[in-house]
């Protein structure tokens, strides 16, 4: 199951809003396939684990290991559950549920009642924490939510800005931007708020990793934002929230949200979108909002080598440092809304 999981991990930058899963297949206490859900659409994992063995005639006298249970439903592909059986093999072994109400047992279902013998919550904690995106998404109806900001030393976000000043007060270490853009290569979509875009004109993308760009979330109320920005450039899809229309523009789409409860308003908007994760980068304000309305799962804090004296102050989370990681000259904090 270990390697299940190792494999799994494969996928993360290619299968959302599909989880991650890994499969490995053992005939006499030796691995004679594996496979992974490569990508969204592609085939699953046990079906790539069952195409990599040579000789199918040992599949009957096998056994399946699989982070998460096979698919019961024809969607993208067909059900994993009818490839396993067809193949007679005797025993599989499952890390976690599919929670999806597609799923949700009726794979293991199957499988017994062609007379394969199943255990599940092998290694569980582990599985579930790998799919934590997907399981968040079928679980609460809206994305895994993850803060991320960079502050310095004394806990300052920004310098006070003077005189309409624009650009980025870097806080971190130049090669952290990598570590950042793999972050965004990892989660369905990216959020900022509108002064953000103002300020620092970000694009919001991927550029300096290999991976798809992330739907670019920009929050403007009042559709005050001009279009000379970058994030409204054809880089990637930009979902605008306002509170004034609907409105398709080429790769931009306007959405109306509450003005009552805008921050639960846009989470279930974006789990109708199927984005099963956001990262929201910006600025204080808008992390503030999230981190009070406790909408929020995950939050990575880059804390970089340098001193403001004075600015614009860090958001607040009240919450024990979980983690952390001395990267470059900055330490990265890791928190969780347990």
């Amino acid at each position: 199951m270990k390697r299940c999981l190792e494999l799994a991990q494969k996928g993360i930058n290619h299968v959302a809003p599909n989880p991650m899963v890994g499969s490995v297949i053992v005939y006499n206490n030796k691995i004679i396939g594996e496979g992974f859900h490569q990508k969204f659409g592609e085939s699953h994992a046990e079906v790539n684990a069952i195409k990599s063995v040579k000789d199918k005639s040992l599949l009957s006298k096998s056994t399946l290991y699989v982070n998460l249970e096979p698919c019961a439903h024809t969607g993208k592909t067909p059900p994993c559950c009818e490839l396993i059986s067809s193949y007679n093999i005797p025993k599989v072994f499952i890390g976690s549920i599919d929670l999806n109400s597609k799923v949700d047992g009726k794979g293991i279902a199957h499988l017994k009642q062609h007379g394969t013998d199943v255990k599940s919550g092998i290694l569980k904690k582990e599985s579930d924490w790998l799919n934590r995106r997907f399981f968040t998404y079928h679980q609460k109806k809206r994305p895994y939510v993850i803060l991320k900001w960079a502050e310095t030393k004394d806990g300052f976000i920004d310098k006070n800005r003077k005189n309409g000043e624009k650009g980025v007060n870097w806080i971190s270490h130049p090669n952290t931007k990598i570590v950042s853009h793999n972050w965004r290569a990892q989660e369905a979509s990216i959020l900022v708020g509108r002064k953000t875009v103002e300020i620092d004109n970000p694009s919001l993308t991927t550029r300096e990793v290999e991976g798809e760009n992330p739907v670019r979330i920009v929050l403007d109320p009042n559709l005050s934002l001009s279009n000379k920005y970058h994030i409204f450039n054809d880089e990637a899809k930009t979902l605008i929230f306002n509170y004034n229309k609907n409105e398709n523009q080429n790769t931009n789409e306007f959405i109306k949200i509450s003005k009552n409860n805008p921050i639960n308003d846009i989470l279930s908007k974006l789990y109708q979108f199927e984005l099963n994760s956001v990262i929201i980068e910006g600025g204080a304000s808008t992390i503030q909002h999230f981190i009070d309305e406790s909408a929020w799962d995950e939050a990575r804090v880059i804390e970089g080598n340098i001193k403001f004296q004075e600015g614009i102050i860090s958001p607040k989370l009240n919450r024990k440092k979980h983690s952390s990681l001395e990267l470059n000259t900055d330490t990265i904090k890791t928190y969780y809304n347990d």
